[in-house]
């Protein structure tokens, strides 16, 4: 899968960044031009270099006047590139964590309509902890996995990766600027994506830590995971017609919508 088809859809890479000018240029390196249309960048009110390194770079930036947070950030990344037309957008951290030569994998079964997402695994990959995920990280991560998957009724390897590729269908189905401004948002806009039989594939990714990769700390973790477990009962309270939640309706990914 070297070489990218012709295709008809416009395949845009978003780029949620804070403070990412030491891992950016080494993040476009290693994403293959071929298969991508263009690359947005949001900078959420970095305190590097990052904005100038990445106007330099030929990137299409847009910077926050406040810093939003990591869900905010994504809100304003699917947004952006949904105005500029995008079919299919990929989600790449520009800290360098996540490997972007594995794009082709992530689009090629949204450009055949296979899916409507498609989610790099860890766990698929193979000795994450191995790696360089903390022993804590990894036992939570199955933890969670495990209740989502029951929640949901359907079997993801990972619910926590943060390299994805969304189908346009996908993100105007849902209404994801009605999800929260942190980490949770993940999790969010899988439950809404699940709620609208949104079918979703994963590929496996190798798990790579290191220094100037950014990740959250054990007490931030810990809100993480609780907050996750806030989602699934509400998931289950609005399938079920016991509750209402705005995030589980409509979408919020069309221009104009209301709800």
């Amino acid at each position: 899968m070297d070489r990218a088809p012709k295709r008809a859809k416009k395949v845009i890479v978003v780029m949620p960044a804070f403070n990412a000018e030491k891992t950016l240029e080494r993040t476009l390196a290693d994403i293959p031009r071929d298969w991508v249309d263009e690359i947005v960048l949001v900078d959420d009110r970095s305190r590097d270099g990052t904005v100038a390194l990445a106007r330099r770079l030929g990137l299409r930036v847009f910077v926050h006047d406040r810093n939003t947070g990591y869900g905010g950030n994504q809100k304003t990344c699917y947004a952006e590139a949904l105005k500029l037309g995008g079919d299919i957008l990929i989600m790449v951290h520009p800290d360098h964590q996540y490997d972007p030569t594995v794009i082709p994998h992530l689009v090629q079964p949204l450009l055949d309509g296979d899916c409507d997402a498609v989610f790099g695994s860890r766990m698929l990959g193979g000795r994450p902890l191995e790696g360089g995920m903390p022993k804590w990280k990894y036992l939570a991560n199955i933890f969670l996995t495990a209740l989502e998957n029951a929640a949901f009724y359907m079997y993801l390897t990972e619910y926590h990766s943060g390299l994805r590729a969304y189908s346009r269908r996908y993100l105007e189905s849902v209404n994801f600027q009605a999800n929260s401004d942190d980490f949770v948002f993940d999790s969010e806009i899988i439950a809404q994506g699940v709620l609208h039989k949104m079918v979703i594939r994963e590929i496996p990714i190798a798990t790579r830590y290191f220094p100037e990769a950014s990740q959250i700390g054990l007490g931030r973790s810990l809100v993480y995971g609780l907050s996750i477990l806030k989602t699934l009962v509400k998931f289950k309270l609005h399938k079920k017609g016991l509750a209402r939640f705005e995030m589980f309706s409509g979408g919020a990914g069309s221009p104009g919508y209301k709800d």
